[in-house]
């Protein structure tokens, strides 16, 4: 039998963490959000085997990346509507049946057309999954449990990201790169059952406005045209051009229906804090670099350095594991130090970190070439990722704080998108690159420079822009972070009152 359903009217939660329920609760939204964490991390790993087995160009790799982002990117915002009209526990569940389905077309897939279409079919899937995760924990449990729930949910989801490139080069390296994708089978079937018995459901009564369903599909598909011009650029079609103007012309239809709509997906006055858009142009060039950075890095340990899948997974771990262990501590930092040091010195440090990248060609040693890039990046992610996500949340009023960190989580997630698009052409990498070891590493040495070049836009934009937030901002209850792919989400509901003790603490809860 189903948990009883919480009234779809706000009424206060009431779950207790250390009742069964509580723990079934953390149980099943860890399982979903870490299926679509894992999908953003471990398939990059398994891009070289994919193209080989498949016969993919580089532009189907890129896709093979892209398709899933620009669903989850354009979507993410409509879901958590979704959630708030119709119940965050039904569309929760939706959203994990879907993405295990999509997960088995992927995995099932004869050629890369295929897989690409399945991996968007994904990121429709973790657009409802995504959001709905730690909403539900919002709205379930007591105010004085929120914060540690949403901690160890947090904590939990960081764990999955940093055993998701470790984990997607096992199964790459041993039963196969199809693995990746079905795995996510099994942890739905586990996730949707405790789902449905376990978790209350739950909604916001008092929402009655419309969807901005318009405006969800002119966003993606501005980034859908953008996208496929700067990936097809080097084929020299006339479609180009003509996708190109058209991504255009649907991003300032965009930005007029958001502008003319009583009840938009983006309010566009949100931007009218400074502070807000200052940030948020900050996240766009930190996640683009991350994106580019994090492709290609994958790519050229097991193309020019001739690691094993496994072994550029295993490569990569000690970012995820810095920002697991000292986040939290940076975060606390930037609240007495303020946001704009931090955002201006970890751009610099993970820039740094690129160019220490450039070390690593053929034959490359561990100890001597890779690990010392990686680290200076990792403390440059621990530097900035916190108070990143601490300065949206407290540059807006309280009752918009979700509204920002989905803006910004969308943003990132977008940045990401445009980067793996657009990076391997600026390096001139032709399709059949990542075949030769002698042509990636070429393009790769010039890729690195171009992403550190943005992450230093970035900290000019930061220390330029940034400034202190008000004495009484609020503090996010995420300020353990794991997954670098985008800043951790903050539910809808985040203008309930803080609970009693937790000073300053956000009543809400990224990823992430």
């Amino acid at each position: 039998m189903a948990a009883p359903a919480q009234e779809m009217s706000g009424e206060a939660p009431a779950v207790r963490i250390s009742t069964p329920t509580g723990k079934w609760i953390l149980l099943t939204t860890v399982l979903g959000s870490s299926m679509a964490m894992l999908d953003s991390t471990v398939v990059n790993v398994a891009l070289p085997r994919i193209g080989r087995d498949l016969d993919a160009s580089l532009a189907a790799l890129q896709w093979t990346v892209n398709a899933y982002m620009l669903t989850l990117a354009g979507l993410i915002l409509l879901g958590g509507s979704l959630g708030d009209r119709f119940g965050r526990r039904k569309v929760f569940v939706v959203g994990v049946v879907w993405f295990a389905a999509a997960s088995l077309l992927c995995g099932l897939a004869p050629n890369a057309g295929v897989l690409i279409a399945a991996r968007a079919l994904q990121g429709v899937g973790g657009a409802l999954l995504t959001p709905g995760s730690l909403a539900i924990i919002q709205a379930s449990f007591h105010p004085d449990d929120r914060a540690r729930a949403v901690g160890l949910w947090s904590g939990f989801g960081g764990i999955g990201a940093a055993v998701g490139p470790f984990l997607g080069g096992w199964l790459v390296d041993g039963p196969g790169w199809r693995w990746v994708f079905l795995l996510n089978i099994p942890v739905a079937l586990v996730c949707a059952p405790i789902a449905l018995r376990h978790v209350p459901e739950s909604g916001d009564g008092r929402t009655h406005r419309g969807f901005d369903v318009l405006g969800a599909v002119l966003g993606a598909l501005a980034l859908a045209l953008v996208t496929y011009a700067l990936i097809e650029a080097r084929s020299g079609s006339v479609l180009v051009p003509v996708t190109a103007v058209a991504g255009v012309a649907a991003g300032v239809a965009f930005v007029y229906v958001e502008r003319r709509r009583p009840d938009p997906m983006m309010p566009l006055d949100i931007f009218a804090s400074r502070q807000f858009t200052a940030v948020n142009l900050v996240t766009l060039c930190v996640y683009a670099a991350f994106a580019g950075f994090f492709f290609l890095t994958a790519l050229q340990l097991q193309v020019v350095a001739g690691y094993s899948a496994l072994g550029a997974g295993t490569a990569l771990l000690p970012t995820t594991a810095l920002m697991l262990l000292f986040s939290s501590r940076s975060g606390e930092l930037a609240q007495h130090i303020g946001p704009r040091i931090p955002l201006t010195v970890g751009p610099l440090l993970c820039a740094v970190g690129m160019l220490l990248m450039l070390r690593v060609g053929p034959d490359a040693s561990y100890l001597a070439d890779v690990l010392p890039a990686l680290l200076v990046m990792g403390l440059g992610m621990v530097t900035l990722v916190a108070p990143l996500t601490a300065t949206v949340l407290a540059s807006v009023d309280t009752a918009r704080a979700g509204l920002a960190s989905g803006i910004n989580n969308a943003a990132a997630r977008a940045a990401g998108l445009i980067a793996v698009a657009a990076l391997p052409l600026l390096a001139g990498m032709g399709p059949e690159a990542y075949r030769s070891a002698d042509a990636f590493n070429a393009a790769f040495r010039r890729a690195m420079p171009l992403c550190a070049g943005v992450l230093v836009v970035g900290a000019v934009l930061a220390f330029a822009t940034v400034r202190r937030p008000a004495p009484d901002c609020r503090r996010p209850q995420c300020r353990t972070h794991g997954c670098v792919t985008a800043p951790p989400l903050e539910p809808a509901r985040a203008a309930a009152p803080p609970a009693s003790g937790s000073a300053k603490a956000s009543s809400a809860g990224p990823a992430s």
